[in-house]
């Protein structure tokens, strides 16, 4: 059993940038791939970006590359999501999960989810 609890969202205006968290608990955490999510309003939840256990392996979405860094620390049990240049469209609940598989990119494929953080971009 893995629980998961994101921090870090907020508001900020478009150009910005957020760091957000997610910290994870068990002693497992090193032998998950972690991944991040996002969900906007009528929208569907979509992967945003992926990490292998190790840290090497990592997948973003067109929509966030170059932009968005995501990383993990696993002697704190943690991955991070690093947003710079942020735009109104990345407005969205922003969800970590973690999986068993290598690095999984669909929402079915993840085991373990955080229960979400606002992020909101104002123009």
């Amino acid at each position: 059993q893995v629980q998961l609890v994101e921090s870090g969202g907020g508001l900020v205006q478009a150009g910005g940038s957020l760091r957000l968290s997610c910290a994870a608990s068990g002693r497992t955490f090193s032998s998950y791939a972690m991944g991040w999510f996002r969900q906007a309003p009528g929208k569907e939840r979509e992967s945003v970006a992926a990490i292998s256990w190790s840290g090497g392996t990592t997948y973003y979405a067109d929509s966030v590359k170059g932009r968005f860094t995501i990383s993990r620390d696993n002697a704190k049990n943690t991955v991070y999501l690093q947003m710079n240049s942020l735009k109104p469209e990345d407005t969205a609940v922003y969800y970590c999960a973690a999986s068993r598989r290598a690095l999984p990119r669909r929402f079915l494929e993840y085991d373990y989810w955080g229960q979400g953080t606002q992020v909101t971009v104002s123009s």
